[in-house]
């Protein structure tokens, strides 16, 4: 924030707002201190210095003059010299000045180097006095340390330092760039190949110097390569730990004693619940309540219309029958609301669940404090990345079990890995499968088209003028036909 008596070098271009009239844009602001009396008059007044006020900062300027500015930076315990200032104050207001004129530099530096306003505020607060210094030993670091500071942005302030532009330094930077790049489109990992080529395309560096800097990031753990089916990948840690968490979180919901639904006698548990809803279960949905009652970790998955949901109401109604607490969630709120509606029963976001804290940017719910419940519904399980899937699993008692329900021919989540379909990869627990479509779905010619889509047949394509339904086919040849 720009304080009375501070000069400021604005560069940009004057425009016409249809509201405010004349108006300077500006691009780049570079704040510096005041170099006049009068303008030393007003930014002390202002209250810039902790312990200099209005009538302390006039005396300041009545022994001084023009020359306070030096006195400050050069000769401050002079400021002994003014009435009313004394050891203590004296203190204060040198060690005040030593911050403000550090921050000032600081602002300095980096604006001349292209750093905008805001982000040099966000890079003081990290780095403290000695940000030139670390910025000036690896300008890279930003990328990694502030947040909105990305590879290019580094990039850009390394190369005006004078930074190598083939450093092994810059090769680490771009090679972290591109696996959190792939993280932002969904990947946990990518083949090393991958790493290499694209590093080379956004860099120009040599494939041997990237090679030693992967090699260097692994050994400082600041990525994770291991081979998968022969093939070398290269990971961030973070979504390493998490993907090696939740198959450990498995391995323990499944080894672990007795399930919650034991005691169940699960046929007469079927009829009992077909009567109570006043439906009647196709074979494949009765199989998947039998599995419910067996499998500490099982996935229930199908198409539109099969049915998943009336198999998570039978999985409720008979735990609940029996005394034991469900829980419900899915990963948004949507997703949560519409298991609300469908079950009679609270639903939460994955995130409520967990008790996430926007102010750590962490759960309360862990390891150390677990989750309270029996049988755990995960619904719209498609939507789960690693992160939240691990933090989920991890929060789970060792007496619960957990079932996964979801599409997996549904687009994957949007964070970082594909979940549903790893977990039903992995071969590790059961797979309950959902093939039947019920009446009132195959009305749907939405639901038809999925499901002959999905079988790698065309569906019937009607064309729009055949009437009303809900699948149009459209014959068009650009996007505004």
């Amino acid at each position: 924030m720009v304080k009375p008596g501070e000069l400021v070098d604005a560069k940009g271009q004057w425009v016409e707002d249809a509201r405010y009239g004349r108006q300077f844009r500006a691009e780049e602001l570079q704040i510096y201190p005041p170099t006049s009396a009068a303008g030393m008059s007003r930014y002390l007044a202002s209250g810039a210095i902790p312990g200099i006020g209005p009538k302390l900062a006039e005396r300041m300027l009545k022994k001084f003059g023009a020359q306070l500015v030096d006195v400050l930076d050069r000769h401050p315990t002079r400021l002994g010299e003014v009435p009313g200032i004394g050891p203590k104050k004296l203190k204060k207001i040198i060690e005040a000045w030593e911050q403000s004129r550090a921050v000032r530099q600081i602002m300095i530096f980096l604006g001349e180097h292209g750093v905008s306003t805001s982000r040099a505020v966000r890079i003081y607060r990290q780095y403290g006095n000695g940000a030139i210094g670390i910025i000036r030993q690896n300008p890279y670091r930003l990328a990694n340390d502030i947040w909105g500071v990305g590879f290019h942005t580094a990039d850009t302030l390394a190369q005006r330092l004078g930074v190598d532009p083939h450093s092994p330094q810059r090769a680490g930077a771009a090679v972290i760039h591109v696996l959190e790049t792939a993280a932002h489109a969904g990947h946990c990992a990518l083949p090393i190949a991958d790493v290499l080529a694209k590093t080379q395309q956004l860099t120009g560096i040599d494939e041997r110097v990237i090679e030693s800097a992967i090699a260097s990031l692994a050994k400082q753990r600041q990525l994770v390569t291991e081979e998968l089916d022969r093939e070398p990948f290269a990971w961030l840690p973070q979504l390493y730990q998490a993907e090696w968490d939740i198959a450990q979180s498995v391995a323990r919901l499944v080894s672990a004693g007795r399930h919650p639904l034991a005691d169940i006698k699960t046929e007469k548990a079927i009829e009992w619940v077909q009567e109570r809803l006043n439906i009647r279960l196709a074979a494949d949905q009765a199989e998947a309540i039998r599995e419910a009652t067996r499998q500490r970790v099982l996935v229930v998955t199908g198409g539109p219309g099969v049915g998943k949901t009336t198999i998570v109401q039978s999985i409720v109604e008979i735990a609940s029958a029996k005394g034991l607490a469900c829980v419900l969630c899915a990963p948004t709120g949507r997703a949560a609301k519409r298991l609300e509606e469908a079950t009679g029963r609270t639903a939460k976001t994955i995130h409520r669940l967990l008790e996430y804290s926007p102010h750590t940017g962490t759960f309360q719910r862990g390891p150390d404090a677990p989750l309270s419940g029996h049988v755990f519904i995960v619904d719209e399980s498609s939507m789960l990345d690693a992160r939240l899937a691990d933090s989920f699993l991890r929060a789970l008692p060792d007496n619960a079990c957990v079932v996964f329900v979801g599409d997996v021919d549904q687009l994957p989540s949007v964070g970082p890995g594909n979940v549903l379909a790893d977990l039903i990869r992995s071969g590790t627990m059961p797979v309950a499968r959902l093939r039947t479509v019920f009446r009132q779905g195959a009305r749907s010619q939405i639901i038809s088209a999925a499901h002959a889509i999905n079988a790698g047949t065309l569906p019937p394509l009607s064309p729009i003028e055949a009437g009303l339904t809900d699948f149009y086919f459209i014959d068009a040849t650009t996007p505004e036909q």
